[in-house]
């Protein structure tokens, strides 16, 4: 967990907003609200990157699209390289070469294809997994099968909340966050 004390975890905090989907009665954080915000925008990478600071990883990786958003910010602020992982990756030429896993059932009960393209990340690398939120942790668990398949180090996964249920999850993925749900 992230120090409290951070005037940026404050201002996220502040900023937190629950949205509720009709159709499914789910509710989830409205993340946009948190990215048009400079301040937070600038000190998000940081505040995910403090806990794996000696860890030295030497690349981040992330899903789509929160990843993507968040890894090169915290890939920026430990000195590692970004590797973007794709969900359902396609062949676009015959060279064009894909390390894939499937996740465990997702938040709606679905099995991903996700991927990293060939040699993003080698076995001498040790990988980062950022995101927004673990909720099921489906998705950084499938992360963590292709990292080690890949015969690389994980390191562990930094998320910006927290919904995961199962402490056996969290301590697998060697998770951290910036925020517990139960905080907000």
């Amino acid at each position: 967990m992230t120090s409290s004390a951070s005037p940026v975890r404050a201002r996220m905090a502040d900023l937190f907003e629950w949205v509720t989907d009709d159709g499914t009665r789910s509710s989830y954080v409205e993340f946009q609200r948190l990215w048009r915000d400079p301040e937070i925008l600038s000190g998000i990478g940081p505040l995910l990157a403090a806990p794996f600071a000696e860890a030295a990883p030497t690349v981040v990786i992330g899903p789509p699209s929160s990843g993507h958003l968040l890894g090169p910010l915290v890939a920026a602020e430990v000195g590692a390289g970004f590797g973007a992982v794709v969900k359902d990756p396609v062949r676009l030429i015959d060279s064009d070469d894909w390390v894939t896993v499937t996740t465990p059932p997702d938040y709606r009960d679905r099995h991903l294809t996700m991927g990293l393209r060939r040699g993003v990340v080698t076995s001498a690398d040790r990988v980062l997994a950022v995101d927004d939120v673990a909720d099921t942790g489906s998705q950084l668990l499938a992360l963590k099968r292709l990292v080690e398949h890949i015969g690389a180090t994980w390191v562990g996964s930094s998320v910006v909340l927290d919904l995961l249920s199962l402490n056996t999850t969290r301590r697998e993925l060697r998770l951290q966050a910036v925020f517990h749900s139960r905080e907000l």
